[in-house]
């Protein structure tokens, strides 16, 4: 026991690296967290330290990262890049017009595909060559405007 009070610190470090391992096999950050906290223990001990201030910076720190840490790690985890797919990944992309468009139709290519277009504004005319970009895919029909009248 005498050991023990001398050596608070590593029963704080053996403690951690105990809890930092059983959390490989939970992957819910929260056994990593309270590692954490009795690192801050065994930090308390290591400078001398009283066992019932070790205890109070061990759980203070736990609980600390629980809210404040955890919570912003587990987001960020969780979150990545969205994933668009299908007609929605074609908005916002340029095109090549082959066929001229009018409020009655026309034809786009876009991403190597020919695709029925119409002009996001009905009174506009946009020529053969133009490059346009996708407003929107309505059904199977590009709404596309002409990448010279958009101001940048």
């Amino acid at each position: 026991m005498e050991w023990l009070s001398e050596n608070g610190w590593a029963a704080w470090a053996g403690l951690a690296v105990l809890l930092a391992i059983a959390e490989l096999l939970s992957l819910d950050l929260v056994l990593l967290m309270l590692a954490v906290g009795a690192l801050g223990g065994g930090v308390t001990s290591a400078l001398g330290g009283p066992l019932a201030l070790q205890i109070v910076v061990a759980v203070a720190v736990a609980m600390g990262t629980l809210m404040f840490v955890r919570p912003s790690v587990v987001k960020r985890m969780h979150s990545g890049p969205e994933l668009t797919t299908g007609h929605a990944n074609l908005v916002g992309k340029q095109g090549l017009v082959v066929a001229e468009i009018t409020a009655y139709g026309g034809q786009v290519r876009l991403g190597g595909e020919l695709w029925t277009a119409r002009p996001f504004d009905e009174s506009v005319v946009i020529p053969t060559g133009a490059t346009v970009d996708v407003f929107e895919i309505d059904g199977a029909t590009a709404v596309v405007y002409p990448v010279d009248q958009v101001e940048r």
